[in-house]
């Protein structure tokens, strides 16, 4: 089984490549090996979408199949970067429903935005430990990237705790969600949480830019344009001065100045 450099969870079908295209781009160019793994990219369930579900496919301008073009435009920004990519079969919170034995029958557990920024659902309590299972046959690797869960998007809050859950799992680091920092601003530098900033290359940004791009389908939701895209992801990139990870402070790495990637 291949060992690799990094793993990178991704809750959704653009998470990894917004967040640390530049950075994945950088390790697999320098020739070390990345996999990135979306938890939340299976297909919807059968029953009927909820308006919610319904309204999202018509901006994203996907009525049929949506996910599975979705999945197409992961695949291709993963190529740009030059990373392996796993799809699991997890559907997003748009699309996860009620279990029929929960006494509310069978209704969308997050039907709108208030929701999916919400609390996690107790008729999902069970969810973190069957994803930290399975988060513990992925391939060897010398560390994960996780979501620090800027926004508290609920899949976000998912994964995160399931990687936490994962048994004698590798060392981890946290990753700001972009564009949520943007909004939402990123921990202070202090008693929990250190930085590591990645700093990017023109190259390593472009790289970036152009794997955001192939996915089509989500450009409106936080972008007015191609050149919108461009403008805040190099003001941001500049701004923070590259790409920025989390670490949780503990004692024994106080003096932490720079970790290696």
């Amino acid at each position: 089984m291949q060992l690799y450099h990094a793993i990178y969870l991704s809750p959704h079908l653009d998470d990894a490549a917004l967040s640390c295209g530049g950075q994945i781009y950088q390790q697999t160019a320098a020739g070390r090996s990345v996999l990135v793994v979306t938890l939340m990219a299976g297909d919807p369930p059968a029953a009927e979408l909820s308006a919610f579900a319904r309204s999202l496919h018509q901006r994203w301008q996907l009525a049929a199949d949506a996910v599975a073009a979705r999945r197409a435009e992961d695949v291709a920004a993963c190529r740009r970067l030059g990373a392996d990519f796993l799809h699991w079969d997890v559907p997003d919170c748009v699309y996860r429903r009620y279990p029929h034995h929960y006494p509310a029958g069978d209704q969308p557990l997050y039907p709108s935005v208030e929701a999916i920024f919400g609390p996690l659902h107790p008729a999902e309590a069970g969810l973190v430990a069957e994803l930290a299972r399975r988060l513990a046959s992925l391939p060897a690797c010398d560390r994960v990237i996780v979501p620090l869960t800027v926004g508290h998007h609920v899949d976000h809050q998912l994964t995160r705790a399931a990687a936490e859950a994962w048994p004698a799992h590798p060392p981890l680091a946290y990753y700001e969600e972009y564009p949520y920092v943007q909004y939402a601003g990123a921990p202070e530098n202090g008693q929990q949480w250190l930085p590591e900033v990645i700093p990017l290359s023109p190259a390593d940004l472009q790289a970036r830019l152009e794997a955001i791009a192939s996915y089509q389908s989500q450009l409106n939701t936080f972008f007015s344009s191609p050149a919108d895209l461009e403008q805040q992801v190099s003001d941001y990139v500049q701004a923070v001065g590259g790409e920025r990870l989390w670490h949780r402070h503990f004692p024994e790495v106080a003096n932490l100045r720079e970790v290696n990637i």
